[in-house]
């Protein structure tokens, strides 16, 4: 035979080879079928096929057990001529629920010279029958209670509206909250809404004891697990005295009280339901933020018995600033014009000795521009950095842009009361995300002559109040127009009680909201 004719039947018996060679293994196939079902992929499940099918048991799966995420574990492939088989182990974690495996067996097959899946509802699962399901059927635990400081229980409608506001309720839950909670849950099932109960609603409930069933038949039983109670730091004591200062006031009246060595808040009070005032309010703090401006202003070196001066009206970056009823005392020591409430005394001076980057500071010090992790709504205390001077004059004594609510003022109360400024809590097993500040040296004792100035000779000293007390009245503007009415603020602390109080539209802190805050002093 010649050479060429030896290298013809060489040519044509490789050619054979090439037509006749499977491309790929079986490994292979069945590894890009298990990546595309991890991924919920049924587009490149259906790729791998030998004969085209639907795959709508593997959402059907997926939706119906609430997996979150899925893996699978190829083991060692067994291969004879053009099949193989690929066992595997596949483990869901489903919402709410915990972790389930099974194991079973993908089938592959030489289809137009490629390695491919040789598909059967057992394929999915070894119990899969042509039309079958997938199903859960839940026996949920007792659901656990919300508690008060002293561990009695707060969550049976019976403690009252503004303990109410902060627990929330249970309802029936909708198709919105199966999706968002997972396919434990069902359709008319009680849910918390509102409050702590639906910020802890998956702790209150616990776990069900699951079934995981398949065509009605359960194939596996996953143990549940009690609820845990939810612990807040609410003083029933407290509370009490709170509802009954407020409870007569004809006008929306709202107060927070905090204890200063710990932050825990120890009431939350509002007078009408309904939008909970005292945590989510938005309220320019008026006088009451002056305790701030003096805490950058005797940190400054302006002491309490330093000269200043409160004319009628005074002019800073073109603003003309006057004190409330056009009062004015001449010259007089800082810590009076701190009881009278001068405005002519605090915009002059937090121009000269703080401008706008230290006024900034000190708010943020005690509270604002701070995370809060509450546990239930409530309105971050905004203080924006003073774009002029005559901005800077108005946030000196409260107005400007600056937002607060009573939790907001009781928290800078707090501060004041022990030194350091603690983000306010409400469950203590809450992780917070603002972290303490300390008071600057020296501060907190000149401060705190300073606010009981106020209640014994200054603009809070016919409202009542008990001996020990140290506060600080506010009268805010808010609206537009030549003539504004005004919030009436009061905030102050008496022993390990730091407390805020507001009346919205109520006119003059002294004269509306100090004897407010006496009644609830009393009432302790």
């Amino acid at each position: 035979m010649s050479c060429a004719a030896v290298l013809a039947v060489g040519a044509a018996a490789g050619g054979a080879y090439y037509v006749l060679h499977t491309r790929g293994t079986p490994a292979e196939t069945a590894q890009r079928f298990v990546v595309a079902w991890q991924a919920g992929d049924v587009n490149a499940m259906a790729a791998q096929l030998a004969k085209p099918q639907q795959l709508g048991p593997y959402g059907q799966q997926r939706s119906a057990l609430g997996v979150e995420s899925a893996a699978v574990q190829l083991g060692k492939i067994t291969e004879g001529d053009d099949r193989a088989s690929a066992p595997y182990t596949a483990t869901f974690t489903l919402k709410n629920i915990g972790t389930w495996s099974y194991q079973g067996q993908i089938d592959l097959v030489v289809a137009d010279r490629q390695w491919k899946v040789d598909w059967a509802p057992k394929t999915l699962h070894p119990s899969m029958t042509e039309g079958a399901s997938f199903g859960l059927k839940t026996r949920w635990p007792s659901r656990a209670e919300i508690t008060d400081a002293a561990g009695e229980r707060i969550d049976t409608g019976t403690a009252g509206g503004s303990v109410q506001q902060l627990i929330g309720f249970l309802d029936k839950a909708t198709k919105k909250d199966v999706a968002k909670l997972g396919s434990s849950y069902k359709v008319g099932q009680a849910v918390g809404r509102g409050g702590l109960q639906e910020t802890f609603q998956k702790q209150l409930a616990g776990t069900p004891a699951t079934e995981i069933q398949l065509g009605g038949k359960t194939l596996q039983t996953i143990e549940g697990a009690d609820g845990e109670s939810v612990q807040t730091t609410l003083d029933p004591r407290v509370q009490a005295a709170a509802v009954n200062a407020v409870k007569d006031v004809k006008k929306p009246t709202s107060m927070v009280a905090i204890k200063p060595s710990t932050g825990e808040i120890l009431s939350v009070v509002n007078n009408q339901g309904g939008f909970n005032r005292a945590l989510d309010g938005r309220y320019p703090p008026g006088s009451t933020f002056k305790a701030v401006t003096a805490i950058g202003l005797l940190a400054a070196g302006v002491s309490p018995q330093a000269n200043v001066t409160c004319p009628m009206y005074a002019t800073v970056g073109g603003l003309k600033i006057r004190n409330s009823d056009k009062e004015e005392f001449g010259s007089l020591s800082f810590l009076d014009s701190f009881a009278h409430s001068c405005n002519t005394t605090f915009a002059p001076l937090a121009q000269t000795k703080l401008g706008a980057e230290k006024l900034l500071e000190v708010a943020e010090d005690v509270g604002f521009n701070q995370p809060l992790n509450i546990g239930v709504p409530a309105a971050k205390p905004s203080f924006p950095r003073a774009q002029s001077d005559a901005e800077l004059a108005a946030e000196a004594f409260g107005q400007a842009r600056i937002t607060a609510s009573p939790l907001t003022m009781a928290s800078v109360a707090a501060a004041i009361a022990d030194g350091t400024w603690r983000p306010p809590t409400l469950v203590p097993s809450l992780k917070q995300k603002a972290r303490e500040r300390e008071l600057p040296g020296g501060v907190k004792e000149q401060l705190h002559s300073m606010m009981a100035a106020v209640v014994s000779k200054g603009t809070a000293k016919s409202a009542g109040l008990p001996s020990g007390t140290h506060g600080k009245t506010g009268t805010a503007e808010y609206g537009t127009g030549d003539k504004l009415d005004t919030h009436a603020w009061f905030m102050g602390f008496k022993d390990d009680v730091a407390f805020a109080v507001i009346v919205e539209g109520g006119g003059g802190g002294g004269k509306i909201a100090a004897p407010v805050a006496a009644t609830f002093l009393k009432g302790l």
